[in-house]
């Protein structure tokens, strides 16, 4: 059952090479419109997908779709066919002293497989970055957004079909369990996997799959507080990490406070109550708080609440005496995913630059920018928190991989 679609995808991957870029811009423009045009099919889809989901669950908000949010893909999938296709670029080109001309030219990974759960915005994401580079695509969906990457599959080849190109080059597995073990044994036929979701999946995937596999964290994201830092630009950027939408992997984690701006610490986060944020905070930031924040979202912190991804509106707070202290506690922490501090010292932030471990680390600035549209890339296959191959948001570029290409005369290497 599932070697069919293994099969189909290969079979189909060789044609991509003479997809040209005018072509795959045209298909993701089409594809733009058909979802603006489908908009209410989708969301009756998705619907469908919700009412199996209790709403407090963190997972909710990424697998809800609106005509908004429907609207928000549709754009980013026009921006990726704005950006340059990357393959076919020569990287490097030199002449050798016997006269071979070498190149260096980018071309696709080929089959790319992703595993992921409850964000059917990835189905689109995923399938305009592949084609825009070149490569094929195996989607393995959890359960939870069945109905909607159904719908959204539908759409896809609907539209390659009418351009006249082998919808087989995407390719949606089954949702159940058994796939995802096929998908991370699909030896020959998927080049590269790519797991996206809980740390447990992630985890699972790095563990038992026999493919090649680029890690895209989980977010346990930090932002420090220090002595240097301005308060009413902490106010406005910590409230923005945090609360800006909190089911996504760059969203605020754990407050890092310089224990000489104890006595601010009411008000760098009295936005927090206003969005009913539960603070967790260790003893001292606790009783700092204690009287200037609502009892009922006020908690003592204990160990597991430092190293938590929440995914809601929860916040824990760590004070540290000085940056050696605050970086300690982030490199015990940290999930390299993302990283901010908050700082008008140019030493400090200099130290923090250099020694914080993370894909993307910040200076007076939201978190919340971790993202591929936000960086330019139209979109993001997955925030890589790994250090070969691709590191932070994965656009074009990080889907591709290079050859080399010799051209002589006839020159033979000597015995």
């Amino acid at each position: 059952m599932y070697q069919t679609y293994f099969d189909n995808v290969k079979k189909a991957s060789r044609c991509m090479t003479r997809i040209g870029a005018d072509e795959s811009a045209l298909v993701l423009q089409s594809l733009a419109q058909e979802l603006r045009l489908a908009a209410d099919v989708i969301v009756a889809a998705n619907h469908k997908d919700l009412e199996r989901m209790a709403e407090d669950n963190p997972k909710y908000d990424r697998l809800k779709l609106t005509k908004d949010r429907i609207d928000a893909i549709a754009s980013d999938t026009e921006s990726v066919a704005l950006l340059p296709c990357p393959v076919g670029e020569v990287l490097e080109s030199r002449v050798l002293p016997n006269e071979l001309v070498l190149e260096k030219k980018r071309v696709a990974l080929g089959v790319v497989g992703v595993i992921y759960e409850a964000r059917p915005n990835v189905t689109i994401d995923v399938f305009a970055l592949c084609l825009r580079s070149g490569n094929a695509c195996v989607l393995k969906g959890g359960r939870d957004a069945e109905f909607s990457n159904k719908v959204l599959i539908e759409i896809i080849k609907k539209v390659l079909d009418k351009r006249g190109l082998d919808p087989d080059i995407i390719q949606l597995l089954p949702s159940d369990r058994k796939a995802t073990d096929e998908l991370m044994n699909a030896v020959g036929y998927v080049d590269v996997l790519i797991p996206r979701g809980s740390q447990g999946l992630i985890d699972s995937v790095r563990d038992n799959a026999r493919l090649p596999v680029i890690e895209t964290g989980a977010g346990i994201v930090h932002t420090y507080f220090d002595e240097s830092g301005d308060l009413k630009l902490g106010k406005q950027v910590i409230c923005n990490a945090k609360t800006r939408r909190v089911s996504v992997c760059n969203a605020l984690d754990c407050l890092v406070l310089h224990q000489k701006r104890l006595n601010e610490l009411p008000g760098l986060v009295h936005q927090m109550a206003e969005r009913q944020v539960e603070i967790f905070a260790d003893e001292r930031a606790h009783k700092q708080l204690k009287g200037h924040y609502p009892d009922q979202l006020l908690h003592k912190a204990t160990k597991a609440d430092f190293g938590t991804e929440f995914l809601s509106l929860k916040l824990s707070v760590k004070t540290v005496d000085n940056l050696d202290a605050a970086l300690d506690h982030i490199y015990r922490y940290s999930s390299k995913h993302s990283e901010a501090i908050i700082a008008e010292d140019a030493h400090v932030i200099e130290r923090y630059v250099n020694e914080v471990d993370a894909a993307a680390v910040y200076v007076n600035t939201s978190t919340a920018f971790t993202d591929g549209a936000q960086f330019g890339l139209g979109a993001e296959i997955g925030i890589s928190t790994q250090k070969l191959h691709a590191r932070g948001p994965m656009g074009l570029r990080e889907l591709t991989s290079y050859k080399w290409i010799i051209k002589g005369k006839g020159q033979v290497r000597p015995a």
